[in-house]
């Protein structure tokens, strides 16, 4: 049997938040696992030497939100071409909703998509069973058999868990699985299929908007359902100040709730939909790149007030990691008029250039940002990766933050070219990526 041959990747600065390391190492890798690290170490002559002089080595990154769109949607994009955009983007751990086609409802759906990862993936996938039958919220899945077919949490995705009754159901089955509910938190009758973020925008433009009530408000009723059955609620992809308010409170009174953040809603608003930046104003004639359908996304982009209260959040601590929601589309459904477009970003390979803007803006410290990538998504699911610790999986990320790139849509690894970004630049690039000491990008 042919072994591989050692791994050393050498005087990186190595930041794991997970065992407080920030420092100038090296790092030794036998056999797919964390060999041995610290400073100045001797290395077997007959290994694979990487320099990361310059470069910081981190754990590799855990998206827990994630479209991989197969089965059923595999001209959006397949587990094969999900994975190798997110080894492009740093992540080796992916968390793949429910919302497939057939849905992720029964373990023959997981484990179809469990064994074609292993067959495929260039990176570990981990399923989410869906919350109810075809994720149309009537009825509850046989949540113990999707437990014992090894997924990591329910969701009904981008449908939320609209019946009361039914999510308190679900909380109390998840509670004695040991596993989160994740609630895709709006309420229907608000945002009553609206488009965008309500405010200015949307009345300049004429397209219905989106009211922050809609979060708002089944956060709120998510919170008291926790506190009713003990069961943990995690609020995807939250972006509204009232809400990481809500969240925030009931964590002081130890409601079992967490909460993830976007990339996009991190550093996006709801200008991009009128074709401006962040910082312009438009009350004149149109811009031609105005109803920017690559910016139409659920929960939508909301206003800057809102992005700088995600930001605070992400620093205090209240919103416990960064996740992706990762949603790629063909060129159809994106080509087309505004309220016709699927809602979705192309974020695996844009994620980092784009939350490194935070930290060259002096608004979060690297450590802090790299722990929102691994540490605290290793530990919402309650499993031994994002860390470099001794004989830990070597899932690794080495990247540049100063590294300049120009994001061009057609160049990204992802089926799914429907990014706002395109033309941008990012500072801040993924150099390579190794997953179980095996180099993937």
């Amino acid at each position: 049997m042919i072994m591989d041959k050692p791994l050393a990747i050498r005087s990186g600065r190595f930041i794991d938040p997970a065992q407080n390391i920030d420092q100038i190492s090296d790092l030794l890798v036998i056999e797919g696992k964390v060999h041995e690290i610290g400073p100045s170490l001797e290395i077997p002559e007959y290994s694979d030497e990487f320099d990361a002089s310059g470069l910081i080595v981190s754990p590799g990154f855990i998206d827990v939100h994630c479209h991989l769109r197969e089965p059923g949607q595999e001209h959006k994009e397949t587990i094969q071409t999900a994975t190798q955009a997110a080894a492009a983007g740093g992540f080796t751990t992916l968390c793949a909703m429910p919302n497939t086609e057939p849905v992720m409802d029964n373990q023959s759906v997981v484990d179809f998509v469990t064994k074609k990862s292993k067959e495929v993936g260039c990176v570990r996938v981990l399923p989410i069973g869906s919350v109810t039958t075809g994720s149309e919220g009537n009825y509850l899945t046989d949540m113990n058999e999707l437990a014992d077919a090894g997924v990591v949490g329910f969701s009904d995705d981008g449908n939320p868990v609209w019946n009361a009754n039914i999510m308190r159901q679900a909380m109390s089955y998840a509670t004695g699985l040991g596993l989160p509910i994740i609630n895709h938190c709006e309420t229907p009758e608000l945002s009553d299929n609206g488009t965008m973020n309500e405010g200015w925008i949307s009345n300049r433009l004429g397209l219905k908007g989106v009211p922050n009530a809609a979060e708002d408000s089944m956060v709120a009723r998510d919170i008291a359902i926790s506190r009713l059955t003990g069961g943990h609620v995690h609020v995807a992809h939250i972006s509204t100040k009232e809400s990481l308010e809500l969240v925030r409170e009931a964590k002081s009174r130890g409601t079992k709730i967490t909460c993830e953040v976007t990339p996009h809603h991190l550093t996006l608003t709801d200008n991009y939909v009128m074709g401006l930046n962040n910082d312009q104003s438009s009350f004149g004639a149109l811009s031609k790149n105005a109803y920017n359908t690559y910016a139409k996304v659920n929960p939508p982009l909301r206003s800057k007030t809102d992005m700088e209260a995600l930001r605070e959040g992400l620093i205090d601590g209240t919103i416990d990691f960064v996740a992706t929601d990762h949603a790629p589309h063909s060129v159809v459904d994106k080509n087309c008029t505004f309220d016709e477009a699927a809602f979705g970003i192309s974020v695996l390979e844009t994620a980092l250039g784009s939350l490194l803007s935070l930290f060259h803006e002096n608004l979060i410290t690297m450590p802090c940002l790299i722990e929102k990538l691994t540490s605290s998504p290793a530990n919402f699911l309650q499993k031994k990766l994002g860390t470099l610790t001794v004989a830990s999986p070597a899932d690794i990320t080495i990247f540049d933050p100063n590294m300049e790139w120009t994001v061009e849509a057609t160049s990204l690894a992802s089926k799914g070219k429907n990014t706002p970004l395109t033309g941008a630049t990012l500072k801040g690039k993924v150099v390579a990526t190794y997953f179980g000491g095996q180099r993937v990008h």
